[in-house]
């Protein structure tokens, strides 16, 4: 019976192993790919895709696709607009535009701006992704500055009191700007009363799937994985293909030599790298499938030790942790954003940092808007929608609706009806919300926002980072299936475990369990001058 059984699985493994490969081949070679690329983001900041080769969800059209985050009003009648597009100048409360990036570095990646504020004495600062820019005045050109830290990505800036506030995703550091020389310097923020040492299982999963968990070495790895799916890929359509192509070729009695050895040895490193490396292979594929809705959602609030030694095993409390600030030194208060919820202490950062007992949703997204409308208010904007928060009155009101929110909300579904991505006030005091898919709305008054300019939307490419992205999590089908587009991830990731599982399987019985069969194929004559051996296509991983 051991052995019936045996069989009817060996017959089973080797018949849908080769079709569930082959019909995800295409698959997998893009999920290898898309994920190599988006390792390196830096290194590719320079490669732009044009949007009219992408489908028309990514097109631009009125200021859609968080093209513009927020504005900055530099006099009467000058206003700076920034946001994926980069940062454009209008002197005409935005009915045109013209270019205000230079000395940004060539490439979209590398002018998407997160937040532009201005000194007390007219100097402009930038926050990109790649660094903390300085413009001296509105006829030179963006410098990049020097910070103390080792991470390019700057997440919110400020200036209060003749300092600059700069937060990246792991600390802060604070300028004087009254000095000659900027020379920012970090200021250690104290733990949360609620810190526990713990990280979050997302975050876990997310750099081991990145390789991140072990810096550089780590991602050369994961890169490595990514080159390994793509070989097997290959080597296994070469051995489902060339036989077939060798046998049409033996009847047109042409040359099959060197065919078959390609045939031969694609078999025998598709079965051996797959044997060695599976472990390595179905972990890489668990922790993809989790980062992404549905699976990502049981295990969005979970928290777990840190792996020891790992990039999660750091000393600062706030690795990774900061998105979003606000220091008023009115109230002496200090507001910090983080991925756990919106934290605050004194001014002078001299009291444990708290969590707020009632926080604004927030979607997981990210956070779009974070302004300060009043003495003890804000306005709160992401993926989840626009909000007023009144942290002291534990009040939260939908802006758009006018209706309050339950007390002890916290955080958002990833997108609402009112997808904001970003929000600016006018010269004239007008204020606009920049929906993800519907574009700049206006709020409050019926004062449309201008028209988007051919100039910004012709200048405005897609960067090959975020190209891949779209390919790696799936959202470029849902131009295709619609919301089921999040269905492709789990799916696909079950189906590459199969593939897996089961090519150890087969290899395991037959190169293990029992001697390779060989097969001598029949020569035509005049066609071949030796025998070649061809092993069995059941022998195949």
């Amino acid at each position: 019976m051991a052995s019936g059984r045996k069989s009817k699985a060996f017959v089973f493994f080797k018949k849908y192993h080769k079709w569930v490969s082959l019909v995800l081949s295409l698959f997998i070679l893009i999920f290898a790919i898309s994920g190599i690329i988006l390792n390196h983001r830096s290194w590719l900041s320079g490669v732009d895709v044009n949007r009219k080769f992408l489908p028309a969800a990514y097109q631009y059209k009125n200021w859609n696709l968080a093209a513009v985050r927020g504005g900055l009003k530099l006099g009467k009648d000058i206003m700076l607009i920034y946001g994926n597009i980069g940062v454009w100048r209008s002197d005409d409360n935005q009915h045109t535009f013209s270019d205000f990036n230079q000395g940004f570095p060539e490439g979209i990646d590398n002018r998407k701006i997160s937040k532009i504020v201005a000194s007390p004495d007219g100097q402009l600062f930038a926050a990109t992704f790649f660094g903390l820019y300085i413009r001296k005045g509105m006829g030179s050109s963006w410098e990049k500055l020097t910070l103390p830290v080792d991470e390019d990505r700057i997440v919110d800036l400020a200036v209060e009191d003749q300092r600059l506030f700069i937060l990246t995703r792991s600390n802060l550091l604070i300028a004087d700007l009254a000095e000659e020389n900027f020379d920012p310097q970090i200021k250690v923020l104290p733990p949360p009363e609620d810190y526990d040492k713990k990280a979050s299982l997302f975050r876990t999963l997310w750099i081991i799937h990145s390789g991140e968990i072990y810096g550089n070495i780590g991602k050369l790895f994961v890169d490595f994985m990514g080159f390994i799916f793509v070989f097997l890929t290959i080597t296994g359509l070469l051995y489902f293909f060339f036989p077939k192509l060798i046998r049409y070729r033996r009847r047109r009695e042409l040359q099959v030599k060197t065919l078959a050895k390609i045939t031969r040895h694609s078999l025998k490193w598709h079965n051996r790298t797959g044997y060695w490396l599976v472990p390595m292979l179905i972990l890489t594929t668990v922790t993809g499938m989790f980062l992404r809705p549905p699976l990502l959602i049981p295990i969005a609030g979970t928290k777990i030790a840190p792996v020891p030694f790992s990039n999660l095993d750091r000393e600062n409390p706030w690795e990774d942790k900061l998105r979003g600030m606000m220091p008023d030194s009115e109230s002496n208060t200090f507001i910090l954003y983080t991925s756990d919820g919106f934290y605050y202490c004194d001014s002078e950062f001299e009291t444990p940092l708290r969590l707020f007992p009632v926080q604004p949703p927030v979607s997981v997204m990210g956070l779009n808007v974070f302004e300060r409308t009043g003495k003890h208010s804000y306005l709160i904007g992401s993926f989840s929608g626009l909000y007023t928060w009144f942290p002291r009155q534990h009040y939260v009101e939908d802006v758009i609706s006018g209706m309050p929110l339950t007390v002890g909300v916290r955080s958002g579904l990833p997108i609402s009806e009112n997808a904001v991505a970003g929000f600016l006030k006018d010269v004239e005091g007008h204020l606009y919300l920049f929906d993800y898919v519907r574009g700049a709305e206006a709020l409050f008054h019926n004062k449309s926002f201008p028209e988007m300019p051919v100039q910004i939307i012709e200048d405005s490419p897609m960067s090959l980072w975020n190209v891949a992205l779209e390919f790696h999590t799936a959202r470029i089908y849902s131009v295709f299936i619609g919301d089921f587009y999040i269905l492709i991830i789990p799916l696909a990731g079950f189906s590459v475990l199969f593939i897996l599982v089961s090519g150890f399987y087969l290899y395991w019985v037959a190169y293990r369990r029992k001697r390779p069969v060989k097969v001598k194929m029949n020569e035509s004559p005049g066609i071949l001058d030796e025998s070649l051996e061809i092993p069995e296509p059941s022998n195949s991983f």
